[in-house]
Formats: C-alpha cells, sequence, structure tokens
C-alpha cells in the first residue's frame, strides 16, 4: 500500500500506476525543498539586511517584510520548479516519454498577394 500524506492508496490503484510511490515522494521533497527555501531564505535576508541597516536605517517592519516577500517568491518559485520535476518523472514512468516543455512554434501566416484590389474592395490603379 501507498501512503500519499495521510491517505493510504489502494493496492489496486497502486499497481496500475507502478511510479505512484516515486511521485509521491518526489512531490514530498519538493514541498519540503520550498519551505526550507523559505525559512533559510527569511533568516538569512533578515541578516543581511541587520548588517546593512547601519550604513541604512529603516524600520523593523520594512526589513521583516521584505525579508517575508522575497522569501515567498523564491520559495514559490522553487517549489514550482520541483514539481515540474516530479510532474516529468511521473509521465516518464507512465508513457515511457519524456515530456516536451519547449515551446510550440508560431508560424507567421503568409503575405497575400497582390490582386490589384485593396483590403476595402477598391482596385488599384
Amino acid at each position: 500500500m501507498v501512503n500519499i500524506g495521510l491517505t493510504k492508496v489502494d493496492d489496486a490503484l497502486a499497481a496500475k500506476h507502478p511510479g505512484l510511490g516515486n511521485y509521491a515522494a518526489c512531490q514530498s521533497h519538493a514541498f519540503m525543498k520550498g519551505t526550507g527555501t523559505f525559512i533559510l531564505g527569511t533568516g538569512g535576508l533578515f541578516a543581511v539586511q541587520k548588517a546593512l541597516q547601519r550604513k541604512l536605517p529603516y524600520p523593523l517592519q520594512w526589513n521583516l517584510l521584505i525579508s517575508i516577500v522575497a522569501s515567498s517568491v523564491a520559495s514559490y518559485s522553487v517549489t514550482r520548479w520541483e514539481t515540474q520535476k516530479c510532474s516529468d518523472l511521473w509521465i516518464l514512468q507512465e508513457t515511457g516519454k519524456v515530456p516536451d516543455r519547449s515551446p510550440p512554434q508560431v508560424s507567421k501566416p503568409e503575405e497575400p498577394k497582390e490582386t490589384g484590389k485593396t483590403k476595402y474592395g477598391d482596385v488599384m490603379d
């Protein structure tokens, strides 16, 4: 039986999706990396700002706000990146193919050939 968080998954479903355990472990690792990034980022940025506060004095609430907001953005980015890797791993284990993450190619529309008429229906001289 596979555990996903506090939920246990049936053996039949786990047998149908053999990569489920690896995916759950990968997601757990991604969320822990994001949490660690937030905690370490907040502490690190707070310490750096405390050191800089001797030259640029500003109130403590701004120091905390900047540290928390910047760490939240970094944490979100790290978690999103790691979750994308987990999704790619899941797709690889389920289908045997690596997903293509490249942006789709956009083709340019062809220029219409001149027919002697303008787009308003007038005949060109």
